[in-house]
């Protein structure tokens, strides 16, 4: 299969009113606007945990960036494999509001089986300011700005064929 016949998709999580929460779907954003390579696809995954399951279902790579609070320097990004951050949680008392995107990623193993991606990447980057009604600090906007020109960067040698894939 050449590169340039997968399928890679791009989602941003996080709630856009919580100030450096939103700095996924902002990224999305971004990506559209500078325009993606053929193959590759986005979508705002907000606070849908359950919707980032679905939305999987049938890529050959998956890249889910969101923010993180960890406690490191704001602006740090993590690349991480999905694998490492598969967590289904107990399965009582659970609803779609407690449903993030790291559940997503176990149920989605579970349920797409043959249709899951090969190759899940999360980026989290470092936020700083998570209060409501606040916009992205700006060593958060500046660290999501060059975290979706890499991507791109990276997006597009890989639907050349110029990348080799990493599984």
């Amino acid at each position: 299969m050449l590169l340039s016949d997968k399928q890679i998709l791009v989602i941003g999580c996080g709630n856009l009113l919580r100030g450096d929460d939103s700095v996924g779907p902002i990224l999305i954003r971004r990506l559209w606007e500078l325009g993606l390579p053929e193959g590759v696809f986005c979508c705002d995954g907000g606070t849908a945990g359950m919707d980032v399951a679905f939305q999987m279902r049938g890529k050959d790579r998956v890249i889910i960036v969101d923010a993180a609070k960890t406690g490191e320097t704001p602006g740090t990004v993590f690349k991480v494999p999905g694998a490492e951050l598969e967590n289904l949680p107990p399965l009582t008392d659970i609803h779609t509001h407690n449903f993030r995107w790291d559940n997503a990623l176990a149920f989605g193993r579970w349920l797409l089986k043959d249709e899951y991606p090969r190759d899940v990447t999360v980026y989290l980057i470092e936020g700083e300011n998570f209060e409501f009604g606040e916009v992205l600090s700006p060593t958060v906007s500046d660290a999501m700005e060059k975290l979706a020109v890499r991507l791109l960067a990276e997006l597009s040698l890989e639907v050349q064929g110029n990348a080799a894939v990493t599984a």
